[in-house]
């Protein structure tokens, strides 16, 4: 088995063959000009996002995998190759950081954080504000997948009051769940922080949008670590300045790095994180590669694959 890698550049390939080494001596690993040069010898990939038409010139491959949660940018690719699966990076590492993200960012709004970043660019000295415990706050959870599960749990067990909305229905202890966009309005009432876990998806294509802030609790917050194509740039901007939303907490954008000219930058009650809620270090995104791999060997599907009907 030949698994060709293009993640780091060729300073990082030496690692990541020693990882690989000791995760599974008998898979050989080749890098991306290795693999340019002899494009039918390969069975696997592992990248962000494949250059040129080396994907269409991989005859026997088998899988490919991304070394991020998305794949957007593999599946618009058009010469990726349709009967090819494609899988998801995630690990427990994963999950684990992204739920810590989000608590941090949770207590940012709770505590609205960005009124002591203003105050200090301006050296103000700013009196104490009314201050809510973790239980009176309301926290809803869009996207119940791997990642959207830890985030939800991680908030429970820190005392927030969750609920959870997706496509589909899921049974959580000590959270309201609810399933199918019949509920979305039942779901967003009451919500003081509301969190963007969903895929990128036909049907969730700009659901952040006036509509749904405007369901929201008066003064809530909104924090987006799912796509940039779910926000409605210019009607979370008119809710912030119109005080319907009290602040936002943005890590993923639809162009980036986010252009300087964003006035996201300066607005005084958005937080910018430049996509960096969640990155798993190389060893785990090997270990769930060699997962992947060893699943699809033995005649099985692996885990975290892509399902274009559904969109993720």
């Amino acid at each position: 088995m030949r698994l060709a890698v293009k993640s780091g550049g060729k300073s990082a390939f030496s690692e990541w063959s020693m990882i690989f080494r000791n995760l599974m001596p008998d898979l050989n690993v080749v890098d991306w000009d290795e693999a340019n040069h002899h494009p039918q010898s390969i069975d696997f990939v592992l990248a962000w996002q494949p250059e040129g038409d080396i994907l269409s010139r991989m005859l026997h491959l088998k899988g490919i995998i991304s070394t991020g949660a998305g794949v957007d940018h593999i599946i618009q690719d058009p010469l990726c190759p349709r009967n090819v699966p494609i899988y998801r990076m995630g690990s427990e590492e994963i999950s684990a950081q992204m739920a810590d993200y989000v608590l941090w960012a949770v207590l940012c709004c709770v505590r609205r954080t960005w009124r002591w970043h203003g105050a200090q660019a301006t050296r103000t000295w700013l009196p104490p504000a009314p201050n809510r415990l973790a239980k009176d706050v309301t926290v809803g959870v869009m996207g119940l997948g791997h990642l959207g599960r830890s985030v939800a749990d991680h908030l429970c067990n820190a005392g927030f009051s969750v609920r959870g909305w997706a496509r589909s229905v899921y049974d959580l202890p000590g959270i309201h769940t609810y399933a199918g966009p019949e509920t979305f309005p039942a779901f967003l009432k009451k919500v003081d922080v509301l969190i963007c876990l969903l895929p990128s998806t036909p049907d969730t294509v700009g659901i952040l949008n006036a509509r749904t802030f405007a369901a929201l609790s008066e003064g809530a917050s909104v924090i987006n670590v799912g796509r940039g194509s779910h926000l409605v740039e210019g009607d979370l901007l008119a809710a912030l300045n119109e005080g319907l939303i009290a602040g936002a907490i943005l890590d993923v954008f639809d162009y980036e790095p986010l252009p300087r000219i964003s006035p996201f930058w300066s607005h005084p009650q958005i937080i910018i994180t430049p996509h960096a809620a969640a990155e798993a270090t190389r060893p785990s995104k090997a270990a769930h590669t060699v997962e992947i791999i060893k699943a699809i060997m033995r005649g099985e599907e692996g885990p975290l694959r892509y399902h274009p009907d559904k969109g993720y």
